[in-house]
């Protein structure tokens, strides 16, 4: 198991069914002042209004936004995957978004996220995976552990729907598998000495 402490630039999580308030209780952990992005994708209906960036800016008290195309990558803020496209993350490290074929039946798709997220940051990212319902994510995950990243898988007994977490850990021997509370105050924990180690 991995320290907590890692020089991190770049933190992105993926969930399903059960998603919205496991993330939600991630971010309500989330320190007041704190300057590591943060990426989101949740598996949603193509049609209707996507109202997640508004839930999680009350949840944390922080900037939550639905993510743009050709968007610079700015710290402290939480980015959310717009409904039915994919987000990515450019080599520039720049955000783009796509209309693409579905991955596992998902767009937004985690994978796509994950494995965009690894060429561009490398060992320099945190994957989370939470609770859902199919194998999304999990090849994604194991790209981003393969460049050196964290990875971190929510406890498949205590997830809403197990399927998701389950894939990630049949691909890899992820650095921590937790439940949501340890989970919480772990991100708590690295997002505070990421903050504390910035130059002021």
């Amino acid at each position: 198991m991995t320290s907590v402490h890692r020089n991190i630039d770049l933190i992105v999580i993926g969930a399903s069914a059960g998603g919205v308030e496991a993330v939600s209780q991630l971010l309500s952990a989330l320190p007041a002042r704190f300057v590591t992005p943060i990426l989101i994708v949740l598996h949603l209906p193509p049609q209707g209004p996507n109202a997640l960036a508004s839930i999680f800016s009350r949840k944390c008290k922080c900037h939550a936004k639905e993510a743009e195309d050709k968007e610079s990558i700015a710290p402290g803020v939480i980015y959310v995957a717009p409904s039915d496209y994919h987000l990515m993350v450019e080599p520039d490290r720049t955000l783009s978004l796509s209309r693409d074929e579905a991955w596992h039946f998902s767009r937004p798709s985690i994978d796509v996220l994950f494995e965009s997220a690894a060429l561009a940051y490398r060992e320099r990212v945190l994957s989370i995976l939470l609770t859902g319902a199919n194998t999304d994510g999990a090849e994604g995950m194991k790209q981003i552990h393969d460049c050196g990243g964290l990875a971190w898988v929510q406890d498949p007994a205590e997830a809403s729907s197990s399927t998701m977490p389950k894939a990630a850990l049949e691909l890899i021997d992820p650095d921590r598998i937790m439940g949501l509370a340890e989970m919480a105050d772990c991100l708590r924990q690295l997002l505070s000495a990421q903050t504390a180690a910035e130059p002021l």
